[in-house]
């Protein structure tokens, strides 16, 4: 029996808007005791002093790439899944663009297998490049790797031009159904609804037309013109977006809608909602930290980095301070990591070139938490809110209040812990992200994985 006593944390639940201190202890991952303060405990109880430490429910990501299978320098399923629990996320939903795709039930299920014997610390494969799935965080606590879920394609091999055998997939393990990419036809995106609505899954749409971005690499605008790169207009998000929210409308299909970017869309998903569309609606994580304004600066190692091209591209400030209001008011229900690996080779070209995307499982939560919570702009609820059980209610799963006789899906976080991003203190294989090299304030101490 292991018995592990946290001694005056920060406890946050969303679910039943607690933010208090107190004791928790916790034996063989359950919750025996939450009270203000615990004296009787097993005599073997590793005690751990949690002043100015924060305890919530375990982060969960709605979308993020995978490199395994077929690309495996730039991630692994066990690198993938030690960063996310080192990042403080017990479950994490992989996008089907993997290869060979995920767009067959023996595709699906075979990466899903992979994950459950990861999960169970069973990992099979010999190669001792491999880092070992027992995750150390902050040097404090040892936690499980994350439990990897498996988004399945809407088309096969993601072309969008036919669609899966969705009934397949589901009953494959899918959590759900998506692309992760634009849909072009319209038609298509109607029987997909159709053909999803009964299977009861969660399926998510990118909206975005591939034809108004043309070669746009950031957000059209002041900032696209001073520096000189290609602009990607707002309306190639906000006219797809408005189609797509007809087509909703028309058949009901419950929709999540992906990497919502700019202030037009913020209000037609709001207007969507008030008319009682069932829809939700994420934002991708450094949406909220930067605008197209942060590419030109000196801050980075040099003003064209291109771990900052992104897709959707970073908004224009005005984009950036309507996604904060939406994610704190709720129109916005959660932020989504959208974790994309990429090698040293890859991302090492101009920026336009470079594939766009940058790691951030493990550095989400820390820049999060000092930019909104440590300044005062959103409450520690509100950050916690959107990135654990705002994320879960998009995929229809329910989180239950953190309360006695429930298995602990725990994150244990230190605000205060400062450490520097890289190689040896990164789980990830890649290392595409603006902040390589830089030192950050807040460290995950560990995570529980109940249920698993």
């Amino acid at each position: 029996m292991v018995s592990e006593l946290l001694q005056q944390v920060r406890l946050l639940d969303p679910a039943s808007g607690t933010d208090r201190i107190a004791d928790i202890l916790i034996t063989d991952g359950t919750i025996q005791t939450i009270s203000g303060q615990i004296d009787d405990y097993p005599a073997d109880t590793r005690v751990l002093d949690c002043q100015g430490w924060v305890l919530g429910p375990g982060l969960q990501d709605l979308y993020s790439h995978s490199g395994e299978p077929g690309f495996e320098t730039r991630e692994t399923l066990v690198s993938l899944a030690q960063a996310a629990a080192a990042g403080g996320f017990t479950r994490v939903a992989i996008l089907p663009d993997t290869l060979p795709v995920l767009d067959t039930a023996a595709n699906l299920a075979f990466v899903d297998r992979a994950a459950r014997v990861l999960l169970a610390g069973k990992d099979s494969r010999e190669d001792p490049s491999q880092p070992d799935p027992t995750i150390y965080s902050a040097g404090v606590g040892a936690s499980q790797p994350a439990r990897l879920q498996c988004w399945g394609a809407l088309t096969q091999t993601l072309q969008g031009q036919s669609m899966t055998e969705l009934a397949e997939l589901a009953d494959a393990g899918a959590i759900g159904f998506t692309d992760g990419r634009p849909l072009a036809s319209l038609e298509l995106v109607r029987r997909l609804l159709e053909y999803v609505q009964p299977l009861g899954k969660p399926v998510a749409l990118w909206p975005c037309d591939r034809k108004l971005v043309g070669q746009g690499a950031m957000r059209e605008g002041f900032d696209s013109i001073r520096l000189g790169i290609p602009g990607n207009p707002a309306i190639a998000e906000t006219s797809a977006l408005a189609a797509l929210l007809e087509c909703i409308d028309s058949i009901g299909t419950p929709t999540h809608l992906m990497r919502i970017s700019t202030a037009r869309s913020v209000e037609l998903v709001r207007a969507a909602k008030e008319r009682g569309l069932p829809i939700t609606a994420s934002t991708p994580w450094m949406h909220l930290l930067l605008s197209s304004e942060d590419i030109g600066r000196d801050r980075w190692q040099h003003p064209y980095n291109p771990n900052l091209h992104l897709d959707p591209p970073l908004g224009n400030p005005a984009d950036r301070a309507a996604l904060l209001d939406a994610v704190k008011e709720g129109v916005i229900d959660a932020v989504a990591i959208d974790h994309a690996p990429y090698t040293y080779e890859e991302k090492t070209v101009a920026f336009a070139d470079a594939p766009p995307g940058a790691i951030g499982l493990e550095l989400a939560l820390p820049l999060l938490w000092q930019s909104l919570v440590e300044t005062g702009s959103w409450s520690a609820l509100d950050l916690w809110r959107c990135l654990s059980t705002g994320p879960a209610a998009c995929l229809q799963q329910a989180t239950p209040p953190i309360v006695v006789g429930t298995s602990a899906d725990l994150t244990l976080f230190n605000p205060q812990a400062s450490w520097t991003v890289e190689h040896q203190t990164v789980a990830s294989l890649s290392s595409n992200t603006p902040w390589w090299g830089k030192q950050l304030v807040g460290r995950v101490v560990k995570t529980w994985m109940g249920g698993a």
